[in-house]
């Protein structure tokens, strides 16, 4: 009876489990307007929805007014212990404040604390005016670091996120921001997981409850307005992977809260995402005509992530494909052909390899016998007529 029992539960999982071991369920049902979910390294999409339709972002907007003050000090036009005077705009601003006052002088990095952990919008507005003197042009700023960003549905026209017609974003232009802001900042990404800020002696806690619920979020931001409903960017990391997910319009802040928890779960529960090349190191060598030297290294110049479906890792395979013909002069980083990737035999990503050195034009006698190779080369692989 025993046996029989056991034999029946080993049909019953070989007719449930597919053959090709675990399988990937469409992400869950998320209550939002519009929600996206990427991962990190890859970019790999995982889970989409109405993800490029525009959309009143509300304080998201600070996740790109703290990227544009990133920059500043990055090109060190800016410091950290720099005084920002307040002024009276900023000291009335509505809405979440970090309750600065006017006429005093608060040091750059308490304003940066006050934007990323209060949502302060008069710390927002006393930053724009400091950097660019007002708040118009400071946001046309914010607009530049956008268009080079690739985000295509975004338009700012203030530092905060307060209600404006020609003020919005997408899902997907917010996370791709904070894959920018995370990669290109990473001390000041640190700044995003602080719980709690005091500034003039009042204490304000981080709205983003998930800094509570999940250890490994460490980040990014809330928002809400009437117009935008609540609205979260978050990012988590699990090694060996980091995931940003981006809910836009949901109907409370535990609403926006389990909804991004559920979109994170979902991607760290069902994908892995594997480091397949290091940047910069040789993949083959290129035969070169006419060159200096005959063999060159090429490669890929940023490393390469791939996300795939969880135990279906070790299906995946890489394809050099050059170019037959390649003849110096040769630029170190010149286009040579694609690396492809695939996954259980299908054509998954396309990645340009490059020459990792330069080449240059041969001696006089090198051009002239590789000439001579070159038609012979041509000639033996013509197609059959």
């Amino acid at each position: 009876m025993k046996s029989l029992f056991a034999a029946f539960w080993i049909l019953a999982l070989c007719l449930i489990s597919p053959p090709g071991g675990a399988i990937t369920p469409p992400p869950p049902k998320i209550a939002a307007k519009s929600y996206f979910l990427m991962d990190f390294h890859s970019g790999k999409v995982l889970a989409s929805h109405h993800a490029d339709e525009r959309m009143p972002p509300a304080s998201l907007t600070k996740i790109m007014t703290v990227y544009t003050v990133f920059r500043e000090l990055k090109r060190g036009s800016l410091k950290l212990e720099d005084k920002v005077t307040v002024s009276k705009k900023a000291w009335k601003a509505p809405g979440s404040r970090m309750f600065i006052e006017v006429d005093k002088k608060v040091s750059v990095e308490d304003l940066l604390k006050g934007v990323i952990v209060q949502s302060g919008n008069d710390a927002s507005i006393a930053l724009a005016e400091h950097i660019a003197g007002d708040e118009h042009t400071f946001a046309e700023l914010m607009n530049q670091h956008a268009k080079q960003l690739k985000m295509k549905n975004t338009h700012f026209v203030n530092s905060t996120g307060l209600p404006d017609p020609q003020h919005y974003s997408t899902a997907h232009d917010l996370a791709l921001l904070t894959q920018a802001l995370i990669a290109e900042f990473p001390r000041y990404y640190e700044w995003f997981k602080i719980k709690e800020f005091t500034f003039n002696g009042i204490t304000q806690h981080n709205r983003n409850r998930l800094l509570w619920r999940d250890p490994s979020v460490d980040g990014v931001k809330t928002g809400h307005t009437e117009e935008a409903g609540y609205c979260l960017v978050a990012s988590a990391r699990r090694d060996p992977m980091r995931l940003i997910s981006t809910v836009m319009g949901t109907e409370s802040e535990n609403a926006r809260a389990s909804a991004s928890q559920a979109l994170l779960n979902y991607g760290f529960r069902f994908f892995t995402t594997r480091k397949l090349l290091d940047a910069n190191k040789p993949l083959q060598e290129a035969r070169v005509y006419k060159g200096a030297t005959e063999k060159l290294p090429v490669g890929i110049t940023e490393p390469l992530y791939v996300t795939v479906p969880k135990e279906q890792e070790d299906k995946l395979s890489t394809q050099v494909d050059l170019d037959p013909w390649i003849t110096a002069p040769v630029k170190k980083g010149q286009e040579l052909g694609v690396l492809r990737v695939r996954l259980d035999k299908k054509s998954i990503l396309r990645h340009p390899v490059v020459a990792l050195r330069e080449v240059p034009v041969g001696g006089l006698l090198q051009r002239v016998m590789d000439e001579g190779w070159l038609l012979f080369e041509q000639w033996r692989n013509q197609p059959d007529e």
